[in-house]
């Protein structure tokens, strides 16, 4: 007797997510935990943040100068209430009282490594990562995973207690050191490096995180555009200065999941009501095997 078998079921389609990364411009509901001066983010900046979010509808967010712990959870509450569940989440607290890295996600984190005690020597003087680095794993499906790392690398306004450029050059360094280890024990890591680096490609902080171009470790920069063509990502207001120190970087592995014609950054005219950085964004097509085909024209960003 001949027993039918089922139909297999179709392949089902590789999940494309969003990952967006945005500097918030202290995001913090009182005023500075340090006691510096400062004030709390005005709450018609915080809803333009909301409203903004709810446009680009990201899968993943990560985000730099978030205030506190339970400011990360205001948020996390208010994009709830609107329509956009981010339940999963990573706050990293390092040397910076009030300006802290976290992270906000529709999937489930399978593990956090958290960089926050890493220092270095200038002019026979200790400095700590200001900011430290967030070092998340994303659990996008039960075999597909995606590493994070978000960073927020020294000012470059002036200092007295170093030359900040150099400061930055250290912090750089070091970061590109973690992510040598990540890639060194796990070639095949799908990873994207992401945040506010603070100055531009050209650089050498930028040049020491891409890496060698041709080795296996070298990181390719994600070109976000928007409607227009520009690719700038931070106002400066008092030299009317227009730049592009937010950036995504992406690893080999990970690469060919990016469409690098699908990433965008927003534009819509209330930018500036939310923050003085604009948010980046890039389609993530979650596959490690055949990969689908790319489409020629990005979908008309927010």
């Amino acid at each position: 007797m001949l027993v039918a078998l089922p139909a297999p079921l179709p392949a089902q389609p590789a999940p494309t997510l969003r990952f967006t990364a945005w500097n918030l411009r202290n995001y913090r509901h009182s005023p500075p935990a340090s006691g510096q001066p400062g004030a709390a983010k005005p709450a018609a900046e915080r809803r333009a943040i909301v409203s903004i979010l709810l446009q680009i509808r990201p899968d993943i967010l990560g985000v730099c100068e978030m205030g506190s712990a339970a400011d990360l959870a205001l948020l996390q509450q208010a994009l709830h209430d609107a329509g956009l569940p981010l339940p999963h989440s990573e706050l990293v607290a390092a040397n910076d009282p009030d300006r802290h890295l976290a992270l906000l996600s529709r999937f489930p984190l399978s593990a956090r490594q958290p960089v926050t005690q890493l220092r270095y020597l200038l002019d026979d003087r200790q400095f700590p990562v200001q900011r430290g680095f967030l070092d998340a794993t994303v659990a996008v499906t039960p075999t597909y995973s995606l590493r994070l790392v978000g960073a927020h690398l020294n000012s470059p306004r002036d200092v007295p207690e170093a030359d900040q450029a150099l400061m930055r050059r250290n912090e750089a360094h070091l970061l590109r050191q973690h992510l040598d280890g990540i890639l060194a024990r796990a070639p095949a890591t799908n990873l994207l490096v992401y945040g506010d680096f603070n100055d531009s490609r050209d650089q050498p902080p930028l040049r020491a995180l891409k890496g060698l171009r041709g080795t296996p470790g070298f990181l390719t920069d994600i070109p976000a555009a928007d409607p227009s063509g520009e690719r700038w990502t931070y106002y400066f207001p008092q030299a009317d200065a227009y730049s592009r120190i937010d950036f995504l970087l992406a690893s080999a592995p990970l690469l060919p999941e990016v469409p690098q014609d699908q990433a965008f950054l927003y534009s819509g005219k209330d930018w500036f009501q939310a923050s003085d950085h604009r948010p980046v964004t890039a389609l993530i097509q979650a596959e490690d095997t055949a990969r689908r085909p790319r489409s020629a024209s990005p979908p008309a960003p927010p």
